[in-house]
């Protein structure tokens, strides 16, 4: 069994029977949707058309969405059936970012991951979906594509079909017979202030916001292509007042008449994460590198005081990661049942073994401070524990950039720079602190001119890769290109200036300076700039619509 649909364009009326047969049968709450209808509208009146494209999951025969799961809750049954288990869910929000299609939802009642799920339970008893049911014009053709007498098998193979993004990689089992190439590609189309019998979300939480500038009774607006029209109507919250457009249809070739919005699922959690993150890793991994190099002097109290905030910011990382869930009481489904290709769950794993064996270290170094612990016994144990940190450390600070890249609906976030980027950040984390320290704590020279030396190479670094990536190296899909330039000269330019300049340009000045206060300003002007910077990556990539 390898089960499919699909969708007849040159039958299908844009009637939403389907959509509500879908709501109905599963009790999908309002404001998420499994089944929407795409109205996409071409040329100039009286000569314009409206195209209608039913959307749902895709079915993928290669789901990047169960391969990023932690939890086994987005799973691929035999029957090719991507079905979830809500059960099992955490809420994490990574199958919304590994799917090209913005198939995925997070239930409002729930609060678990949703979508298509080609009515399983009417499939096992053998029914068809519910939309295939109540649709008047059978523009909705379900059933098994390895059987050749099935009537998809025999459709697929009589006409010419189509499929939404096949440059992803994902084998979709949905096929559009007449599929209009403008409403199939996400960004071809112009997406208007206002939809059919909807207005569109012009904030940060959803994808294809748009930006309103008042002036007396009107408001120009600009929507997410960069397109400025002039705009009147009730003032307050533009997302729900009426609006009559300035620029007609006859004014645009091509625009999208009426879609699904769907919520951006990652906020400042994540680019913050990052940030603590990589103070944690790239502190113990500074320390095992100085621990095991012999012409630089171990500072105990470097430990100390490094390691004591080192640890804090890894709680600190580990409280984000629980307060960005949807389901923070099943936190721990991520070690009692982890999905091992998910890199969510592969970092909870991570994670626990450099705070594990990173604590301990801590612990012995402060005990042997402390006096409560022979010194000897410290400095036996120092190089075995600062060669275990070293690979946690850098896969603490480096889990970051694969989970990304697993994250196949955001393009950008796939970039081979990214590992590279962040194992740069991490190494100017790790040695900032220490530069800091001498304002309060007594260092040897040679520890703290190698932590200044590494702090100054790693921005430079740092600054090098990010300038290269953002600004000078092609990406290799439109999709990235837009999120880029939506990063560098869009919607984010002030937080990527601000990555670049407070983050980069400031630190090197005041580095430059050497006085041990100036580093400690370094240190704050770095993670600023740096969750700048990871405000508009994190970001940018989600505005770009993929439905």
């Amino acid at each position: 069994m390898n089960y499919g649909f699909v969708i007849d364009n040159a039958s299908c009326i844009g009637c939403h029977a389907c959509s509500t047969a879908c709501k109905s049968e599963n009790q999908v709450p309002l404001g998420v949707n499994r089944t929407w209808v795409k109205y996409v509208e071409t040329g100039r009146y009286p000569d314009s058309r409206r195209s209608f494209q039913v959307t749902r999951c895709n079915h993928c025969a290669n789901p990047p969405c169960v391969r990023i799961c932690p939890t086994q809750a987005m799973y691929q049954r035999e029957d090719g059936i991507v079905e979830f288990d809500t059960d099992a869910c955490i809420g994490c929000k990574a199958c919304t970012q590994a799917c090209p299609y913005d198939a995925i939802y997070i239930d409002p009642e729930t609060k678990t991951a949703a979508k298509c799920h080609y009515c399983a339970h009417r499939t096992d008893v053998g029914l068809e979906p519910a939309c295939v049911v109540v649709c008047p014009e059978h523009a909705i053709i379900a059933g098994d594509l390895d059987d050749p007498e099935s009537e998809i098998s025999r459709v697929v193979a009589k006409n010419n079909v189509t499929v939404r993004k096949p440059e992803q990689g994902t084998s979709p089992k949905v096929f559009y017979i007449e599929g209009n190439e403008l409403a199939l590609h996400p960004t071809a189309a112009i997406k208007p202030e206002s939809f059919l019998w909807a207005d569109v979300k012009n904030d940060h939480d959803h994808i294809g916001y748009v930006d309103d500038r008042q002036s007396g009774s009107q408001t120009t607006r600009t929507n997410d292509r960069g397109t400025s029209v002039r705009v009147s109507g009730e003032q307050g919250n533009p997302s729900f007042g009426p609006i009559t457009v300035g620029a007609t249809m006859a004014e645009h070739m091509v625009q999208v008449s009426y879609n699904a919005q769907h919520r951006v699922q990652w906020h400042w959690p994540i680019p913050l994460y990052i940030v603590t993150k990589h103070i944690a890793g790239g502190s113990f991994l500074f320390l095992a590198l100085a621990a095991l190099v012999p012409a630089i002097p171990f500072a105990p109290a470097a430990m100390v005081w490094g390691g004591a905030l080192a640890l804090l910011m890894t709680l600190f990382t580990l409280g984000l990661l629980v307060y960005d869930l949807d389901r923070p009481d099943r936190f721990f489904y991520l070690l009692v049942r982890p999905q091992w290709k998910s890199w969510v769950a592969r970092a909870a794993w991570i994670l626990s073994g450099f705070t594990g064996v990173t604590g301990l270290w801590w612990a012995l170094e402060t005990a042997a401070f402390a006096g409560l612990v022979d010194s000897g016994v410290a400095e036996s144990a120092r190089p075995v524990l600062a060669v275990a940190a070293i690979p946690l450390s850098a896969m603490a600070a480096l889990y970051t950039a694969f989970l990304f890249a697993q994250a196949e609906g955001r393009d950008l976030w796939q970039s081979a720079h990214v590992p590279a980027q962040m194992g740069a950040q991490a190494l100017l984390f790790g040695a900032a602190p220490f530069t800091a320290m001498a304002l309060f704590v007594e260092l040897p020279e040679a520890f703290t001119a190698f932590a200044w030396l590494t702090f100054l190479l790693a921005t430079v670094a740092s600054l090098l890769v990010t300038l290269a990536a953002d600004l000078w190296f092609p990406h290799a899909s439109e999709i990235a290109r837009r999120a880029q330039a939506d990063m560098v000269s869009g919607h984010f330019r002030m937080h990527w200036m601000v990555g670049i300049v407070v983050g980069h340009g400031l630190p090197l000045a005041l580095l430059i300076a050497g006085h041990p206060a100036a580093s400690a300003a370094a240190f704050v002007a770095a993670a600023v700039g740096l969750f700048a910077y990871a405000y508009a990556f994190v970001m940018a990539p989600q505005m770009v619509p993929n439905s």
